[in-house]
């Protein structure tokens, strides 16, 4: 497995949907992953450390999975079917290890709330992954420094989720 870090969460100019650049830890290759503008907002707002009134969706699953004793230990993105990722949370409960199938942005969102690590497996990162030099500008990283990039990515989604029409996902 590879680790990796959510690098940036930009939305592509050409098809206007939110993409999720995840790079590996001391390397240069970027798996670019496409993803929904709900989900992409959620990552946003985990990557801002937004507080919603009641919990977002992915809140509410960490919250379930701390209330059943359990922790997500790890996320792995492990593949690509037919243009679609596939991911599993990997959890521990009571010394026993659970694997529970997700989406990538789902797993990616929960990951960041909670702190686990994000992995993609070797395969997956060779066949899909891209040689990208990312500016410090395209860090997704909540710091301060890129506090003016993480308001224009909210900004970008908030346009994009105005103008989105539901022939938008008939591709």
């Amino acid at each position: 497995m590879v680790e990796v870090v959510l690098r940036a969460v930009r939305v592509d100019v050409g098809s206007s949907t939110p993409l999720l650049l995840l790079e590996e830890v001391g390397g240069e290759r970027v798996l670019p992953i496409f993803v929904g503008a709900p989900e992409a907002t959620a990552i946003a707002y985990a990557l801002q450390n937004v507080a919603t009134p009641r919990p977002m969706s992915h809140d509410l699953l960490g919250n379930v999975i701390k209330a059943l004793g359990a922790q997500l230990f790890a996320v792995e993105i492990t593949e690509l079917v037919d243009n679609t990722f596939y991911a599993n949370l990997k959890l521990l409960r009571e010394r026993v290890e659970i694997n529970v199938s997700a989406r990538p942005s789902d797993a990616v969102a929960l990951a960041l709330r909670v702190g686990a690590p994000i992995l993609v497996r070797d395969q997956l990162m060779n066949e899909q992954g891209k040689v990208m030099h990312l500016d410090d500008e395209d860090e997704g990283d909540s710091d301060s420094d890129s506090a003016p990039n993480e308001a224009e990515l909210v900004a970008e989604l908030r346009d994009f989720l105005d103008n989105v029409r539901p022939e938008d996902f008939n591709q």
